[in-house]
């Protein structure tokens, strides 16, 4: 009873969002005037660390009934997103006005994932305690918060190594930050917008320089009484699997959740005919996945219409 490999990989690009860690609530809305400048010329590493880290350490959860998701090898998904601290996340998405085809959330203890029409059905789940250790890990090799980052819950770990940052073409700024993996030395490449400090893109690579995940973040919206900014489309690409993914958004509200949410919104659901398979059993066994682009010695991110190059 494995889950089929375009599973999986919707696992990782959406269920894996809810392993981040209220107010009054605003909506995200397209910021017609230029953004502002928040960040001096020549800016120092901590400088950019912590107007990045400002924006997200702010946004406290985020929620919208218009996000659309899009990739070749499956339809269009309508989804109903919502997201607050520190693990809680829950995405419903439908093909037609009233089926539900996707059902993926988290809570404080697990994450899951429900596909209708997926064979043998199922609900899968995995604690996040031991999915660092589990065979899933070797199918979706991407910690569970980078997917997060990916959607503009970025933050820099102060107890990390960052290099940078460095210059680039077009007024972007490009910092690495090595982390040390059971497997090794991995390494981050996040590109940040020098003025106004949006988090534009963020590779992740293995110890041996294979390109694991990206994700390239557009359409940035900002909110003009809070000033707390999120993208509104983020294309994600895992090479090695011969994946891409676009989330658009919509219309995000921020800060509109939290203790007022239903506790049923972060529950695991039970759906008639779909027994409950842990995909972290230690008795499961899953292939790794092939490698995939090497780290080039200096990364330049540019767009040619719909395709992502490095």
């Amino acid at each position: 009873m494995q889950p089929n490999r375009t599973l999986l990989l919707l696992l990782t690009v959406v269920t894996l969002v809810a392993a981040c860690g209220a107010g009054c609530p605003r909506v995200v809305r397209q910021y017609a005037a230029p953004a502002p400048r928040v960040l001096p010329p020549s800016p120092t590493l901590e400088q950019v660390i912590e107007v990045v880290n400002r924006n997200s350490m702010q946004i406290q959860s985020f929620s919208t009934n218009g996000a659309r998701i899009t990739g070749p090898g499956f339809p269009t998904l309508r989804a109903n997103v919502a997201w607050a601290r520190p693990r809680r996340f829950r995405l419903k998405a439908e093909t037609g006005l009233t089926s539900t085809e996707l059902d993926i959330g988290s809570n404080e203890e697990l994450f899951w994932f429900w596909v209708r029409r997926n064979q043998p059905p199922a609900v899968y789940y995995c604690r996040h305690s031991q999915f660092a250790t589990s065979g899933v890990r070797e199918m979706i090799p991407i910690e569970p918060d980078w997917l997060v980052e990916a959607l503009g819950i970025c933050e820099f770990d102060p107890t990390l190594p960052h290099q940078g940052p460095f210059p680039l073409p077009d007024g972007r700024l490009e910092i690495r930050t090595v982390r040390e993996t059971a497997a090794g030395p991995s390494t981050k490449v996040t590109i940040i917008d020098a003025a106004r400090g949006w988090v534009l893109a963020r590779s992740i690579y293995d110890a041996q320089g294979q390109l694991k995940a990206s994700a390239v973040a557009s359409r940035h919206r900002r909110d003009p009484l809070s000033g707390l900014t999120l993208p509104g489309t983020v294309d994600i690409q895992c090479p090695a699997s011969q994946f891409a993914m676009r989330i658009d958004l919509g219309n995000v509200r921020i800060n509109s959740l939290g203790v007022s949410a239903s506790p049923e919104l972060w529950t695991m659901p039970g759906y008639s005919g779909y027994p409950a398979v842990d995909l972290c059993d230690p008795n499961r066994q899953f292939a790794p996945t092939p490698s995939a682009t090497a780290l080039p010695p200096a990364v330049s991110l540019r767009r040619s219409r719909n395709r992502l190059m490095y």
